[in-house]
């Protein structure tokens, strides 16, 4: 068995300690007057570690011992995210909590549970006005990172590098520290970690991926199998909804997410692997307080290589490509799925396969998604997928990408993903001698539901990464078809969605553009924060005074309006009520929460 696929079972001797010592699993943070101390407890790099100057956040790796001054708290912390430096110092993330989520490969995965910003800046007293009404704002930012959802991480693997990547590299590769292993696109805190890279702390540097990760086991037949399903989002265009759509110059699209189903059952590994993300061209849709904001495509000089770079970028990591487009063929949808098209025509190497899923399944009918399924069956049996046995022998490879996107990228997309997973599944059990060739799982309720509950799980996940609310259309994963339940939970998320993109998304994609470097901080130039003064009063309160102050002028004005006497100032006070509504539409951008650090692209 390569070392590369060989479980690291905690206890064994030789290869345990090696892979271990990679990352401090535990750790004391000693907290003084001047300085923070990070120290290893872990058994593997007890003795190591590092402090931080209060005052500018100078880090040093720890020599010799404490000394005798008493900390003012001691407390346990389970890793450290990174460091940003702001314009009063420095902040060092660190992992407070975390909750064990599974296993992979024989290593324990976790799930961040809490983070806590350790702050260095002292010198906050030395900044102008502005710069200190600047930084209480970029600390406000780090208030929302350290919620950020879907953080996962290990202590000795790799989780960035898919089943197939991870079987073809190298096995010296592993006794490499664990972020010299990964792949830079999927660390999510790549950016905060070029302090402590520079102090060659390398057991404390823990890669965090953003997505999901879930593991259950089964037993068919009386055969015990294990399902992994591993979503990893990309950091390179990193953003919220509405803030972050389409492509940038470089072809790197929004919510761009590679996601992995694994099976294991007795020596047999095998996984298959599918992508998400935004339609790779320039385009954008800009809150506006309406439900659907007009979607506009941008025209640029670089527009055309835009899709060319997004496709090329993709054939040289995953082989050949078929691109599932699941958006509607009519209205603003339409317009963006025929320019889609057009540029799609210009790659031969690339299958593009338009699929209405709206008017498809428009009825709620998640089995309809087999119609797409027929017209792209030859493509995935080509593509095929991953599989190992116990030796390291590889059996099977997947030589292709299926690339599948709706608007979104979540409601559709996942229920599309989820159709493909248990499909491949069914081929996965079957080659692996579970399943006969003409068995599925769908013939296995208590099997079918768990695959089901597994992908509406991985969808939330993503979802509220994105959206800041759960997937829509979670029932026709679960139940293939739509439930009056569903339709609530789903117009609920849907309430949550406009209110969260209206009127706080613009706060936290500055903070992403902050934490992922689109954003550097730096002394001496203008303000990003001094805009005009409508941009700086509270969004929702001021868009929520003004519709009810229309609302009860237009109450008030009926109520006069019974009176012929006060017939005029009813007349009166309903054009007020009028002006009001037409103020709030036509300036319906400006009553929305905007990011002010960085552009769209």
């Amino acid at each position: 068995m390569s070392e590369e696929a060989q479980p690291l079972l905690h206890g064994d001797s030789g290869n345990d300690e090696l892979v271990r010592g990679l990352c401090c699993a535990e750790m004391e943070l000693r907290e003084y007057p001047g300085k923070y101390i990070v120290r290893s407890t872990d058994p593997y790099t007890v003795g190591h570690g590092f402090s931080v100057d209060r005052s500018h956040g100078v880090i040093r790796p720890l020599e010799g011992d404490l000394g005798s001054e008493n900390p003012l708290k001691v407390s346990t912390i389970y890793g450290v995210a990174g460091v940003i430096r702001l314009l009063a110092g420095s902040y060092v993330l660190v992992i407070t909590s975390r909750k064990e989520i599974g296993s992979y490969l024989g290593s324990t995965i976790y799930g961040v549970a809490s983070m806590r910003f350790l702050s260095c800046n002292e010198a906050l007293k030395e900044l102008t006005t502005q710069e200190k009404k600047d930084e209480a704002y970029f600390m406000s930012l780090l208030k929302i990172v350290e919620a950020t959802p879907g953080l996962n991480f290990s202590y000795d693997r790799d989780l960035t590098i898919n089943l197939q990547r991870s079987s073809q590299l190298a096995k010296e590769r592993t006794h490499k520290p664990l972020w010299k292993q990964a792949d830079p696109r999927f660390i999510w805190n790549r950016n905060l970690l070029e302090e402590l890279i520079e102090a060659k702390l390398d057991p404390f540097i823990i890669p965090l991926i953003q997505g999901h990760f879930q593991t259950i086991q089964f037993t068919l037949k009386d055969t015990p199998v294990k399902l992994t399903v591993i979503s990893r989002r990309c950091n390179r265009r990193l953003g919220t909804r509405m803030w972050r759509r389409g492509a940038n110059l470089e072809g790197d699209v929004a919510n761009f997410v590679e996601s992995e189903q694994i099976v294991e059952y007795g020596c047999f590994r095998s996984s298959f692997l599918q992508i998400r993300g935004s339609i790779p061209l320039l385009w954008e849709q800009i809150v506006d307080l309406s439900y659907k904001p007009e979607l506009n495509l941008i025209e640029h000089a670089e527009s055309s290589k835009v899709t060319q770079r997004h496709f090329y970028d993709l054939m040289q990591r995953y082989g050949e490509v078929l691109a599932v487009d699941l958006t509607d063929k009519h209205g603003d949808e339409g317009k963006l799925s025929h320019a889609y098209s057009v540029e799609m025509e210009k790659f031969p190497d690339v299958r593009y396969v338009s699929f209405d899923f709206h008017n498809t399944c428009g009825k709620g009918n998640f089995d309809s998604v087999q119609l797409l399924y027929d017209q792209i069956k030859e493509d995935i049996d080509k593509q095929g997928y991953f599989l190992m046995n116990a030796e390291g022998e590889l059996l099977m490879e997947q030589k292709g990408i299926i690339r599948s996107n709706c608007i979104d990228c979540l409601d559709r997309t996942n229920v599309t993903q989820s159709f493909l997973g248990r499909k491949l599944l069914d081929i996965q059990l079957q080659k692996m001698g579970l399943l006969s060739s003409n068995e599925s799982i769908t013939a296995h309720n208590n099997i079918l539901d768990i695959f089901k509950t597994v992908w509406v799980e991985h969808g939330d996940e993503i979802s509220q990464e994105y959206a800041g609310s759960h997937a829509l259309k979670g029932d026709l994963v679960r139940y293939g078809r739509q439930t009056f339940s569903g339709l609530v939970k789903d117009g609920l998320s849907a309430l949550s969605r406009y209110y969260l993109n209206n009127f706080q998304d613009g706060m936290r994609q500055d903070a992403l553009d902050l934490i992922s470097g689109q954003y550097n901080v730096s002394r001496g130039g203008p303000s990003p924060f001094q805009q005009n003064a409508l941009e700086n009063i509270s969004y929702l309160p001021l868009a929520s005074a003004v519709i009810i102050g229309g609302i009860t002028l237009t109450t008030f004005s009926l109520n006069q309006g019974r009176n012929m006497q006060h017939f005029p100032a009813s007349i009166l006070l309903a054009g007020v009520t009028v002006g009001v509504v037409a103020l709030v539409k036509a300036n319906g951008k400006q009553f929305c929460s905007r990011p002010r650090l960085c552009g769209l692209y």
